[in-house]
């Protein structure tokens, strides 16, 4: 492994981007991070900047924070903006944020009513992979539904940060003001970057399943709690994880699992980047198709190993990862689980579709009883209501999630009373 040097990163970081190299510009993220923000995903948003503040006519000299992150101002026509890079020991980006001088912060949605629940700190888990977490507990005696809140694929902190959007805190607050305690936690690709990159066999099952049954047995202890009555909620990647976490904790009342995505994930990436390059056609959209189409084709091909090269699959994820993935059917495991589960999808959504993803969860679980399943036409990936066809630069203005996905939620785990009920 290479030795870190953040300034170096950042600097070519910046340099790529101002040559327009967004392929090259993904090969200095961390695995993780890959899987976050591909190619095309990276390009839509530099390119947001660039229609905001107008092209770019300065890069000032890189701003180390003392904790491996590190911040560059792109000076502009019009404006300018920060480019926020934390680095991790590898010297590979596990995060990135655009920041604009003046950009909004996360304000509480409307339907959040801070004044009926308190929040805590926590630790989720133990050893040197325990992550932190925060409990939002509704006030008052009795005790109550719980819900653990796993977030999507990527190096997501507890409140799955986009930008000024906090999906999952919109989802914390407006479940505790409606009498629901919920903890959520920092991933263990955020808080332990480093660690997990040196981890070739890291699975998805180890980036989800250990804190997920710790966050549960953590809530099943609260005494506010009814341990009779604790949820997952997962989202993306965490609603498609999620009946693996019921399989490991049979305790868990049921599942709520929100855009879960049922297509290998290999083959949606090669749909999800053909819809990117759809937006914005041009040779480094072609390129960025074609090495996913090679890569995916690496992981449904019989060679895949553990040793296969992390740089010839999709994310830069290894084949062990892979390997993991490939295995896993999530909606023949939820078939097999006893406890309820409501399914949620956004209409407009383009990673995670009503086409390739919930027509799996209807197909798999038609004949199951106890499963729930809504669609919420105007909602995106995030949830988040809109118009239009739905692209990366939709998740950047300050928004909430859709406060009919809190009440149809908060509703859902109130009525269910008991595990397998």
């Amino acid at each position: 492994m290479r030795e870190a040097d953040p300034v170096a990163t950042a600097t070519t970081f910046v340099d790529l981007a101002r040559e327009g190299r967004f392929t090259e510009m993904v090969e200095l993220f961390a695995p993780s991070l890959r899987a976050q923000v591909p190619a095309e995903a990276l390009r839509a948003a530099w390119s947001a900047e660039l229609a905001a503040n107008g092209p770019v006519s300065t890069a000032g000299q890189p701003v180390g924070d003392g904790a491996a992150r590190v911040s560059v101002l792109v000076g502009c026509e019009r404006g300018e903006f920060t480019v926020v890079m934390p680095v991790d020991e590898a010297g590979l980006l596990t995060g990135l944020q655009f920041v604009r001088a003046g950009a909004p912060q996360w304000e509480p949605p409307p339907y959040a009513g801070p004044a009926g629940f308190e929040e805590r700190e926590v630790t989720v888990g133990d050893g040197p992979l325990a992550v932190p977490g925060t409990l939002t507990l509704p006030r008052g005696d009795g005790r109550r539904p719980a819900v653990v809140l796993l977030a999507g694929g990527g190096p997501f902190d507890r409140d799955a940060t986009t930008g000024a959007n906090k999906p999952l805190k919109d989802l914390a607050w407006g479940l505790a003001g409606r009498g629901v305690a919920v903890l959520r936690f920092d991933k263990v690709t955020h808080a332990h970057a480093a660690q997990v990159a040196k981890a070739q066999d890291f699975t998805m099952g180890d980036e989800y399943v250990p804190h997920a049954v710790a966050a549960i047995r953590l809530l099943q202890r609260e005494p506010g709690v009814d341990p009779e009555r604790v949820f997952v909620l997962g989202h993306s990647m965490g609603g498609k994880v999620a009946p693996r976490v019921a399989v490991a904790e049979k305790s868990l009342a049921g599942l709520v699992i929100l855009a879960g995505d049922t297509q290998p994930m290999h083959r949606a990436a090669v749909r999800v980047v053909r819809h990117l390059a759809a937006l914005d056609p041009g040779p480094a959209a072609d390129a960025a198709v074609e090495t996913i189409i090679r890569q995916a084709a690496v992981v449904d091909g019989p060679g895949l190993s553990p040793a296969t090269p992390a740089a010839d699959l999709p994310f830069g994820f290894s084949g062990a990862y892979w390997l993991d993935l490939r295995g896993y059917d999530p909606v023949a495991t939820a078939a097999t689980i006893p406890q309820p589960m409501l399914i949620l999808q956004g209409g407009r959504d383009y990673q995670v579709t009503v086409e390739h993803d919930l027509a799996g969860w209807r197909k798999g679980l038609a004949d199951r009883p106890g499963v729930t399943i809504r669609v919420y036409d105007a909602d995106d990936h995030l949830f988040f209501p809109g118009t239009g066809p739905s692209t990366p630069a939709g998740y950047g203005p300050p928004q909430h999630v859709d406060p009919a996905v809190i009440t149809d939620v908060a509703e859902w785990l109130t009525a269910v009373r008991a595990s397998g009920d």
